[in-house]
């Protein structure tokens, strides 16, 4: 039976960091995207470690897809008044694969269990308006064989009909193209390359990727 298909899903475009300070408290919240957990974790203590002086370095993080593992830390701040807004932000932007950190500075001026939920929360999702999203989506990996006279020419024309190049080899009998296709367009696109090629240009499958489309 064949493996299903990923689904497409939403993380951040990278890392990156947004401050907001509120009644004399900085909060700054860094961002990143990560593959897994231990990504993660190393991620949270990197950060823990350059803002070793802050009151408060509070964590969420979401990674994987169908069963994503989700984790938060409130470090110090009063039980669900970081971390977990936090990560109910991650969820409700509907983001996976991304680790926030919001190192506090306080003020002076106590906010309450209410303002800390509010300020965390904002935190991060002002960052994830300030990072940006993107979505990665499943595609079919093609492999296109050609030779060198036709390779840049070839290159070009896919581009510009809207496939993802995912890669280029080049090899003494000519040049290797990978192109990702959304998989119900395989046959179309097998038909594209007959015609765009004259028939000299093949494409066999290699596997599965994903291509990155802004939202």
């Amino acid at each position: 039976m064949a493996e299903p298909s990923p689904k497409p899903y939403l993380t951040v475009r990278g890392s990156g960091s947004h401050e907001l300070e509120i009644k004399k408290s900085r909060f700054v919240c860094h961002l990143a995207r990560v593959a897994d957990e231990d990504e993660a974790q190393a991620f949270i203590a990197g950060v823990r470690k350059q803002y070793w002086d802050a009151r408060h370095n509070c964590t969420a993080f979401v990674v994987g897809g169908e069963q994503p593992r989700e984790r938060s830390s409130d470090d110090g701040e009063p039980a669900g008044t970081a971390g977990v807004p936090m990560l109910e932000v991650l969820r409700r932007r509907g983001v996976t694969d991304t680790v926030a950190v919001v190192t506090r500075y306080f003020g002076g001026i106590k906010l309450g269990a209410g303002g800390l939920v509010r300020a965390y929360g904002a935190a991060v999702s002002e960052a994830l308006d300030e990072v940006g999203l993107l979505e990665r989506r499943p595609v079919a990996l093609l492999s296109v064989a050609v030779d060198h006279t036709r390779a840049g020419r070839l290159e070009n024309d896919l581009r510009a009909a809207g496939y993802a190049v995912a890669g280029l080899e080049y090899l003494a009998e000519g040049v290797r193209i990978e192109v990702g296709v959304p998989e119900p367009e395989t046959a179309e696109f097998h038909t594209w390359l007959a015609e765009a090629t004259g028939g000299s240009a093949a494409a066999a499958p290699a596997g599965r990727t994903f291509v990155e489309v802004e939202v």
